[in-house]
Parts: C-alpha cells; structure tokens; sequence
C-alpha cells in the first residue's frame, strides 16, 4: 500500500473511530436512562409503551424533514471541497441553512397541533398527545442542527456530529430521569409523565444546537481562510436552484428513512389493533394478575401500553450495535463521492469492500450475544421487570441484516445510487405490515409477531441492496472470509459464554449479583474467544489489521505471539 492509500486508509478509520465512539457512548446513555425510567415503581413497561408510542410519529416528521440532511450536506460538501471548491461548499451550507430552518418550523407546528388527530385517528392511543407535543420542539432544532453536522462531516470533521450527540444525550438521560422522578412524586397521570419524559429531549435538542453554533464560530476563521483560497471553479448556481439541488439529493436519501417511519407508525398502529383483536375476550394471565374475560376498551389499552413496552425494551438494545455499526455507514457517503469525484474508482470499492468485512465481525457476536445471553442481561438491566427477553433473542436475528442493509446504505448513497436503499426497505417494510397483519391477530403469538416480521423486513431489504451493490461496485467478497470464518467464530464464542455463565451460576447460585458477576463474565470470555477466533483464522489480512483503530500496535503484538508474520 503506497503512502498516500495508507494516509487515506487511515484518515478513513481514524473518523469511523471518531463517530464509533461516540455512537457507543450515546447508545451506553440511552440505554442507561430508559433502564432507569422502566425500574421505576409507577412507570413501569406500560410508562416505557407510552414514551415510545409518541416518538413513532415524531420519528417520520423527522425522517421526513431531517434525517437526509447530514449525508445530503456531506454528499455534496465532499464533493466540491475534493474539487477544491471551499467556497461552493460554504454556499451549499448557507442555502442548506435557511431552508432547513423553515422545513423544521413546519414540521413543529404540525406536530404539536396535529398531535390530537395522530391520537385518535392514526396510532389509536389516545393518551399519547402530551408526548407528541413535549417533542414538537426539538424537530427545529434537529433540522438546523443536521445542516452543520453535514456541513463539517463532508470536510471530514467528525467532532461536530460526535461532540454535540454526546452532549445532547448525556443531558436527555439527565433530564429525563429527573422529569421522571419528579413527576410521578407529584403524582401525575402516567401521561404526563411520559410527556415529561420525552420534554427532556426537547431541551437537550435545543443545547447541542447551542453547542453547533458555538462550535461553527471558533473554525470561522479557518473556514473563511479555505474559501479565500479556493482553487476550485466555484459553484455558481442560484440560491433557488441550489435549494432544489438539495432536496434533490436529500429527499431521495431520507425516503428510506420515512419509509422506516411510517413502517413504525403502521407497526404501531397494527399492534394496537392487532392485540385488540388477538385479546378481544380474554387478555391472558401475566405476572400476578389473573385472566381477564371480555376485558374493557381501558383494560385493552393497558395491555396493548405493556405490550408495547416489551417490545421497546428489546428495541433499545437492539440499537445499540446498529449504532456502532452506523459509523460506517456515516463516514462512507463522503468518503465513497469524494473518490467518486476523482475517479478513483479502486479507492472507492476498497473502503465498500473493508467496512462491510467489518460490520460484519462487529455485528455477528453482538447479535449471537443477544440471543444466548438474553435472559441474564434483562435481569440486569430490567430488574424490576425483567419479562419479554425472548423478543430480543428473536429480533436479533436481523441485527445482521439490518446492519449490512445500514453499511450498504451509506456505500449506495456514496455512489449516487440514493434510490436503492428506499426501494428496498419499501418491499421489506410491505412484507413487515403484511405478516404484522396477519401474525398479531393470532393469540398464541400476539406481540412476537412485530419481531418476526422484522426479520423478514430486514433480509429483504440486505438482500436487494447486496444484488444491486453487486452490479455498481466490484465487491471482493469471499464467502469463506466474509461468511464461513466470521460464523464459526460466532458460535464457538457463543458457546463459550454459555457455559462459562451456567459454570459460575452453578458455584454462586442465582441471584441478582451472582447474576452480574456471572454475566460480565461471560461477555468478558466471549469477546477474547471472538477476537482470538478471528486473528488465528486471519479473517483480516495484515493490511486490513493496521487499518483498525490502534492497528499498528494490535499487528505488533499479533507478530509477538506469531499469529501473524513479521514483514
């Protein structure tokens, strides 16, 4: 690898690093604060149903508004700063700046006065309108704080997207848990609560777009001192033209984030009324309740809240690797158009072929962690309520789907193919409501139903991405490197952590810290195991080890242990 491929190669890792962490760290606080909130006494699963339930509408308000923002900005940042063009790039952000301000405004005053209508008429939970409106607000702030995250991703500065997330979700789980805990001492309404809850994120919006603007003006000078000697042919477009330009390219790349959207507005939907006609005569015993026979509208509703809530838990760590997983997926759309822009067509495949490698090995132990460790970790994390573990182990079945689909995006959108990855999720999400529709409504299976058709969601949508990636690209992808290796890794790490946990539940017996021990444990066992399993199989060639964070120095010391040789 010549000098010049290595400093890019690492420039690449060193800003996948940059937002892996900070992904880690946001998705380690949200866990943390929804744990937090469930063990509550008085908010509970039913409490966690609710908070989640409004966020289904304002997350496609904010797909729809927001979410191909940051890859639409970096996108075309990229691409003119590669030409050297600075000065376009500044013009792309001013102009991205003021439309964007007024397409949040839209989007807020439409979710805080539409938020009755999505109640009653859309979702069928109508005690979700305070939550809708304690969220309105942070849409604004969203949208104008994805414009500078783009603006400063496409100049291959990660810090304004991983600082200002951190910041914004340290202080979302600070606030949140506070709100919580004050209301419900209070005594308010269960609603109220949640809305309290979810007002938390309103304000942490507001401060990490405080943060943005404070970040912005300390590189000012430097920005300005790029513009002044730029040596590209400037951009010259007006304002209008280069807004629609903008959409152009943003809305194209947020479809496949609306279209995830309005399939949870439509999970939503056809659970409440999917558990409604499951349990129309009887709402089945669980906990210390008794069966309820021909239950009323209200007992409906609670049942349908703590359902919900049950699949929510599964839902936050599930997110959890997809997010470490989205720092590839984050740093691919410039990286892959500013190859583009150069013709540097070589380049361009090889960072495809290298973060798919790796989404790989960093998705496959945390999907079969899930499945074997499920059980232990809901003791941990839901103590208080520790039920519905088995809809993890299921919906992690399409961790791998999912993120090989969220890696493919980003390589899709780099290389102007921003259709694709919404076509695909289109059919994945049409083949989601159907088995949604058809799987609820049957008691036995009720609420497991939404899990198992996101599998099948998310295998249609990798599926569709990979045939067309296939025919853009020139992917090496060997299956014994790519498939086979990765999965006899997996498993042997599995079962390692199965049995290195039943061992010491055996020496120490159940309880919640033997529990703790014996699972910290297994996790700490499993992930040597893994790593070992995949250095000794050299599922990774010496070159693509030095492209790691640290890799140098993980090469030397594979060299001392003579795993792999010494150049």
């Amino acid at each position: 690898m010549n000098k010049a491929k290595k400093e890019t190669s690492q420039s690449f890792m060193n800003n996948v690093t940059v937002i892996l962490i900070s992904q880690i760290i946001v998705k380690i606080f949200g866990a943390v604060y929804k744990a937090v909130i469930t063990n509550i006494d008085g908010f509970g699963n039913e409490g966690l149903g609710l908070y989640n339930v409004g966020f289904q509408i304002y997350t496609l308000l904010l797909a729809i508004s927001s979410v191909g923002i940051p890859n639409a900005i970096s996108k075309m940042t990229s691409e003119r700063i590669a030409l050297g063009d600075y000065k376009g790039a500044h013009k792309i952000f001013k102009t991205a700046m003021l439309l964007f301000s007024v397409i949040g405004l839209a989007a807020t005053l439409i979710l805080f006065f539409g938020a009755d209508f999505f109640a009653t008429v859309v979702i069928k939970y109508e005690r979700s309108q305070a939550v809708m409106r304690a969220l309105a607000p942070s849409l604004f702030f969203v949208c104008v704080s994805s414009v500078i995250r783009g603006y400063f991703t496409g100049m291959k500065n990660m810090k304004a997207t991983s600082n200002s997330q951190i910041i914004e979700q340290i202080i979302k789980c600070t606030l949140t848990i506070v709100f919580v805990y004050m209301s419900i001492a209070l005594q308010n309404a269960l609603p109220i609560t949640a809305a309290w809850a979810n007002f938390a994120t309103s304000m942490a919006t507001v401060l990490s777009f405080l943060y943005l603007i404070y970040f912005y003006y300390r590189r000012k000078s430097g920005i300005q001192e790029n513009i002044d000697n730029s040596t590209g042919e400037t951009l010259s477009v007006s304002k209008r033209r280069l807004m629609i330009g903008i959409l152009m390219i943003s809305v194209p790349i947020s479809l496949g984030s609306i279209i995830t959207a309005v399939n949870r507005v439509i999970d939503t939907a056809t659970i409440s009324r999917g558990i409604e006609a499951a349990f129309a005569t009887l709402i089945p015993a669980h906990g210390d309740t008794a069966a309820i026979v021909n239950p009323t509208a209200t007992q409906l509703m609670l049942e349908i809240e703590r359902l919900s809530g049950l699949l929510s838990k599964s839902d936050i760590l599930y997110n959890m690797p997809l997010a470490v997983n989205f720092a590839f997926a984050t740093v691919l759309v410039p990286s892959v158009a500013g190859a583009l822009a150069i013709k540097d067509y070589k380049e361009a495949a090889s960072k495809i072929n290298y973060s798919l490698l790796v989404s790989i090995l960093i998705i496959l132990p945390c999907s079969i962690g899930f499945i074997t460790l499920a059980k232990p970790i809901y003791k941990i994390i839901y103590f208080a309520t520790p039920d519905g573990y088995d809809l993890l182990q299921l919906v992690s079945v399409s961790l791998i789907f999912a993120a090989l689909a969220q890696t493919m995006t980003g390589s899709l959108q780099g290389l102007g193919k921003v259709y694709v990855p919404a076509i695909s999720l289109l059919f994945g999400c049409v083949a989601k409501v159907i088995l949604n529709v058809i799987l609820i409504r049957i008691p036995s299976v009720n609420i497991y139903g939404a899990a198992i058709s996101s599998i099948a969601c998310q295998f249609i949508s990798c599926a569709i991405c990979f045939i067309v990636l296939v025919r853009s690209c020139k992917l090496n992808m060997a299956p014994m490197k790519y498939v086979i290796k990765p999965l006899i890794a997996g498993v042997v790490m599995g079962a390692a952590a199965v049995g290195v946990y039943k061992l010491i539940i055996l020496v120490l017996h159940e309880g919640f810290t033997s529990n703790l021990i014996a699972t910290l444990i297994a996790i700490a066992v499993a992930a040597v195991v893994y790593f070992f399993m995949v250095f000794v199989m050299k599922i990774l060639s010496a070159e693509e080890v030095k492209q790691l964070p640290a890799g140098n120095k993980i090469y030397k010391g594979l060299v001392k242990i003579r795993i792999y040789p010494a150049e």
